[in-house]
């Protein structure tokens, strides 16, 4: 589920190259971490499933995310050209970082609908509490989660180093990043197939 770029994917690279890996590892700990707080009981407790079954809420949710994927897009389109090695004028806290993902996450409704598809499918109805273990399948989904997009974290926050020294190239990629997460944000807002 985390493989294909997607909107965490594309973000964390965005901030792994502009901000570096500290920063974009944040980011990625509030998308797996911070999101798992929200969304693991609300699997666990089937809430979840009834966000899925209301076409309206499920499309509200959409919308959210769209909106707040073509926000983050629209920021990074909108930065102005630095000189060689400056840093950005807005530059983001790891905390900050850290809520920007788990927002990001939260308000895709993607990785909800994965969890709800997919996880049920290994749960024992006759085992231990189908409660435990949805909440330990959800855990251990979260957790590839931290190593495949920290991966993407540490792998952009490498490249970003050389591009931080090019300051055009560094403009440019900010900009094509912003453009392919508001890409991204129309494609969730009209249920085109997205990944995470």
């Amino acid at each position: 589920m985390q493989m294909p770029p997607g909107p965490d994917s594309t973000l964390v690279m965005a901030r792994g190259i502009g901000q570096g890996r500290g920063v974009a590892l944040f980011t990625v700990l509030g998308m797996t971490l911070g999101a798992a707080m929200v969304q693991l009981p609300l699997i666990a407790l089937g809430v979840s499933s009834l966000v899925r079954a209301s076409p309206l809420a499920f499309t509200m949710l959409q919308w959210a995310g769209a909106a707040y994927l073509v926000w983050i897009g629209m920021r990074l389109i909108s930065l102005l050209p630095q000189t060689s090695g400056q840093q950005d004028p807005r530059p983001v806290k790891p905390l900050a970082a850290a809520r920007e993902g788990m927002i990001a996450n939260l308000v895709n409704p993607w990785p909800l609908t994965f969890m709800i598809a997919f996880l049920p499918q290994f749960v024992d109805p006759r085992g231990s509490s189908v409660t435990l273990q949805m909440l330990m399948l959800g855990a251990t989904q979260k957790m590839t989660g931290v190593l495949v997009l920290g991966a993407y974290a540490l792998a952009s926050g490498t490249v970003g180093s050389w591009i931080m020294m090019h300051p055009r190239v560094r403009l440019w990629q900010q900009r094509m990043a912003g453009c392919f997460i508001v890409g991204l944000g129309i494609q969730m807002a009209f249920g085109i197939g997205i990944n995470r």
